[in-house]
C-alpha cells in the first residue's frame, strides 16, 4: 500500500508543480489577453466650440453650447460627453427662456437620459434658480430628478432639500427633507 500512496503524492506534487509553472509562464500572456479584449473607446468624433440648435416647425426651441463634445455613438452603449461643461437655453415664447448649465454633461442615447454634473444651475425666466452637484433629465418625459442636495431659490424663498423630483414647469414637485426660508401671505 505504501508504494501506491507514494505514487499518489508524487502525482499530486507533479500536478502542483505543473500548475505553478503554467501560472508563472502565462502571467504576461494573460495580461496581454486582457489588454486585447479591452473595448477601444475611440470616439466617432470630437467637436470644439460645439453648438446644436433644436428646432420644431421652423422655430428654435433650444440651443446647446459646449467648449467640447466627444461623440461615442460608435460604442455598444452610445453616448455623447461634454467634459468641459455645457449651457442649454430653452426658449418659450410665452414665459421666456430657461438656462441650464453644468461643469460636465453626458447624454445616453439608448436610455434617452442626460446627466448633468458639477455646479448644475437651472435659471428660470422669473429669476428662480436650482443649484445642485448633479441633476438627471429625462427629455422625453420632461422630468428632472436627483438624490443629491439642492438649493431652490427665488424672490420669496430659499429652500434646501435632500432630493428633487419635478416636471419642467415645477408644477409637480417632490423633494426630500426641506429647510430654508419661506415668505408667504396668510389669506
Amino acid at each position: 500500500m505504501a508504494p501506491l500512496l507514494l505514487f499518489h503524492h508524487y502525482n499530486n506534487l507533479k500536478n502542483f508543480i505543473l500548475i505553478i509553472i503554467l501560472f508563472f509562464s502565462c502571467e504576461n500572456d494573460y495580461n496581454e489577453v486582457i489588454r486585447i479584449n479591452e473595448v477601444n473607446k475611440i470616439p466617432a468624433g470630437v467637436t470644439e466650440n460645439f453648438v446644436l440648435k433644436y428646432s420644431d416647425s421652423a422655430k428654435i426651441k433650444a440651443i446647446l453650447q459646449s467648449p467640447k463634445n466627444i461623440d461615442y455613438t460608435n460604442q455598444p452603449f452610445p453616448y455623447s460627453e461634454f467634459p468641459n461643461g455645457l449651457k442649454i437655453e430653452f426658449f418659450d415664447p410665452y414665459n421666456g427662456s430657461t438656462i441650464v448649465s453644468s461643469d460636465y454633461g453626458i447624454v445616453y442615447y439608448q436610455t434617452k437620459m442626460v446627466s448633468l454634473e458639477g455646479n448644475v444651475k437651472i435659471l428660470s425666466p422669473d429669476g428662480a434658480s436650482i443649484l445642485s452637484p448633479q441633476i438627471y433629465w429625462d427629455p422625453d418625459e420632461e422630468w428632472l430628478f436627483t438624490e443629491k442636495n439642492i438649493v431652490f431659490s427665488g424672490n420669496d424663498y430659499d429652500i434646501n432639500a435632500s432630493k428633487f423630483d419635478a416636471d419642467k414647469s415645477f408644477s409637480l414637485l417632490r423633494t426630500g427633507q426641506l429647510n430654508g426660508n419661506f415668505l408667504f401671505e396668510d389669506n
